[in-house]
């Protein structure tokens, strides 16, 4: 696929503006979450637009495919909506990349928020459509991101560049700039060898993962390696890797080791450790913005060069 041509900024968000509430992904469990999100969106001079009635929850998902690709897609055609965030992530938007309406999302440039599962909404429509959008809050964790993480979230939606994220571990120090792709890196290489992943050549990549034993995270990087991919990165960030430890036995190896095989030789700069991952207080990240990574012998700097809205 030819490169897009540089796609339109989206519009910053005012006080007042509205947000359109999605559910791309799976059906919310924890309302009392919800409801705090909402409200603490609220309080953040923002306007969610939550309309759960358009949906009739099937199991993990928050609706039939056909529901929850409308509901997408009515909110990125919606002109009194100037943004779009995921209720929750889970399991499912990769089941509706092919139902959306991409000459909308480019044509109505709009920033799509969330995180986890959204990871697959984000890379979709940042090759089809060159949409920015923020890997960051969802609305059920909003309410708990923390002030910091806050911070940064209303600085990338109001249109300002925040300040350079310190990453506290290095593994190959260097210098490089490229836009910058986030999310999870299952969901990722599920779309390797799909027409949804965009090309990674220079891109500044941040991946996080969660709940995956070690030789499953093995096994992750040696796809993306074996289908060519992970040479062609510009730089890398490790961001959290959680909940991989074995209840009952030791690991043979641990996320550290595996890192070291598939980056301790990588030919671009490589940081680990960045305050990215499943817990509320992830930083967020402007996918589609372009960056500077650098890193020295004892730690690496994430810039962001521009705004990802105007």
């Amino acid at each position: 696929m030819a490169p897009l041509a540089p796609a339109p900024l989206p519009f910053s968000l005012d006080p007042g503006d509205t947000i359109s509430i999605v559910a791309p992904s799976s059906a919310v469990r924890e309302h009392k979450r919800l409801k705090q999100g909402l409200a603490a969106l609220t309080a953040a001079g923002l306007n969610p637009d939550w309309r759960p009635k358009k949906l009739r929850a099937q199991g993990y998902l928050a609706g039939s495919d056909w529901e929850r690709a409308t509901m997408l897609n009515r909110a990125m055609r919606d002109p009194a909506s100037k943004a779009i965030m995921a209720t929750r992530g889970g399991y499912g938007a990769m089941r509706i990349l092919d139902r959306l309406d991409y000459p909308a999302a480019r044509g109505q440039p709009k920033l799509l928020i969330g995180f986890s599962d959204i990871t697959a909404l984000h890379l979709a429509l940042y090759r089809h459509a060159g949409a920015k959008g923020i890997s960051g809050p969802l609305v059920t964790d909003f309410a708990k991101a923390g002030p910091r993480a806050q911070a940064r979230f209303l600085a990338l939606v109001r249109g300002e560049v925040p300040p350079p994220l310190d990453v506290p571990g290095a593994m190959r120090t260097g210098l490089a700039e490229g836009p910058l792709l986030a999310g999870n890196l299952a969901v990722l290489v599920r779309l390797v060898g799909t027409p949804f992943l965009p090309a990674l050549e220079g891109a500044i990549l941040v991946v996080e993962e969660v709940h995956e034993a070690p030789y499953r995270i093995d096994a992750l990087f040696a796809q993306l390696r074996l289908a060519g991919l992970l040479q062609r990165l510009g730089g890398l960030v490790l961001g959290a890797f959680t909940g991989w430890e074995p209840r009952n036995r030791p690991p043979t190896r641990t996320p550290a080791d595996i890192f070291a095989d598939y980056f301790g030789d990588a030919p671009y700069p490589v940081a680990t450790g960045l305050h990215y991952g499943h817990f509320p207080s992830r930083l967020p990240l402007g996918i589609g913005a372009r960056v500077r990574l650098e890193v020295t012998t004892k730690r690496g700097t994430l810039t962001m060069l521009e705004p990802i809205c105007e």
